[in-house]
């Protein structure tokens, strides 16, 4: 690409959007935020009670009236109440900003991403309850679930109910492949009774650095010493080897990378029908660096890293292995 063809992007990330398949999110829902998001190419966005907590952080001012109204509209509301409407209310508003990208691409994205309360994560129907009530806040939703044994039956039912999923705190590619055939069936039950599919979006994120992370805390913990550069590579690999699995296997869900280290988490995933989901900090850097904007999704991890991982780690051998047996 020319010099000049470049320089008509607004930022590197806002040339990925333009260039690739590849679709930048943003990992919040601050109004300040979120705007810069869109400018650079952002076509969703994601919140959970933390991102809330940020968000409330750089916006106390416009939110203090609000809360103090909750306040006094729910007089006998628990403090934890009163969070969960500022994280329907937040959510609201900023899927709000997204609306418009929604119509224009019909579902696929524009959304914003809601998280069920986390503490329901042993329990299917509660978490369906919860992603049905969320779906119901504003046309484009997508609820966050939570990839636990009884995360997998409620992704299949909200999935199934036209609830478009975002599968959250993925490490390991055979959690991946639960959530992409939990998905297939809910598509599937869809198909056979005529309903739409064609307007959802669902997405499977893998929390690409804190695999990254735990390798490292392993490592202190159990004396294992190895090029330290490896440790960089290990959800980079993990994310490749499942997003090869599902493009073989022709899986309906998009893979989403969050949990961002390194600029490895953004830039070796471009290129893929991938979502790159950071947070404000992370578009700043990333826009400010002079990484070239080219694919990378192919481009396979080096087979000494990995081969040395996987002789070090079990907790990697784990997450890597197509089918996790035990090893």
């Amino acid at each position: 690409m020319t010099v000049a063809a470049v320089s008509s992007f607004k930022s590197p990330l806002h040339q990925m959007t333009q260039t690739t398949p590849t679709c930048l999110w943003s990992d919040s829902v601050s109004t300040q935020d979120l705007p810069y998001s869109i400018e650079h190419g952002a076509v969703g966005a994601t919140c959970n009670p933390v991102i809330v907590v940020g968000a409330l952080k750089k916006e106390t001012d416009a939110w203090r009236e609000r809360i103090q109204a909750l306040v006094q509209e729910m007089p006998i509301a628990t403090e934890d109440e009163i969070a969960w409407q500022l994280v329907r209310e937040m959510s609201v508003k900023a899927a709000a900003l997204l609306k418009q990208i929604f119509d224009e691409q019909r579902g696929r994205n524009g959304r914003l991403s809601i998280q069920t309360d986390p503490r329901l994560f042993r329990d299917s129907k509660a978490m369906e309850r919860q992603a049905l009530e969320f779906d119901q806040l504003a046309p484009n939703m997508i609820v966050k679930i939570p990839v636990t044994s009884a995360g997998i039956p409620a992704i299949e039912e909200a999935t199934y109910r036209g609830i478009s999923i975002n599968a959250t705190v993925c490490f390991t590619v055979p959690q991946c492949i639960a959530v992409a055939e939990a998905v297939e069936r809910g598509l599937e039950r869809r198909e056979r009774e005529g309903k739409e599919i064609s307007t959802m979006g669902p997405v499977c994120t893998i929390m690409v650095g804190r695999l990254d992370d735990w390798l490292k805390v392993l490592a202190e913990k159990d004396n294992v010493s190895v090029d330290p550069g490896y440790f960089e590579w290990a959800g980079v690999a993990v994310f490749k080897k499942t997003y090869r699995i599902f493009a073989e296997r022709g899986y309906r869900v998009r893979l989403l990378s969050a949990a961002f280290r390194n600029h490895m988490h953004w830039s070796e995933f471009i290129g893929g029908d991938v979502v790159i989901s950071p947070p404000h900090a992370w578009q700043v850097r990333f826009n400010a660096s002079d990484i070239e904007i080219r694919s990378r999704i192919n481009e396979a991890v080096s087979g000494e890293i990995v081969e040395e991982l996987s002789r070090r780690f079990r907790d990697f051998r784990r997450a890597y292995a197509e089918e996790n047996r035990g090893i």
